[in-house]
């Protein structure tokens, strides 16, 4: 049974070795700040409905909606600038 637990003790070194190591790489590449992901989500979504309001803008021939999508698109300039 002390091997058992031996065989625990080892590896939770070597995690923490590993995680040491992997600290110090992070470091030595210049340490970016970690990414948001709901950020990035919501940047993604707004960039992805730009390019449909621009292709949709592209195809509209109705002046009435022209100025919808392009008011639409101006917004999603405006909140991606505020984020």
């Amino acid at each position: 049974m002390g091997d058992a637990g031996e065989g625990l003790v080892d590896a939770e070194s070597r995690f923490q070795e590993r995680l040491a190591e992997r600290e110090q790489e992070q470091q030595k590449r210049g340490s970016t700040p970690p990414v948001d992901p709901e950020k990035k989500r919501k940047i993604d979504s707004l960039q992805l409905a730009r390019v449909e309001l621009k292709r949709q803008d592209g195809v509209t021939q109705n002046p009435t909606r022209k100025a919808q999508i392009q008011q639409a698109v101006k917004e999603l300039d405006r909140q991606l600038a505020k984020l």
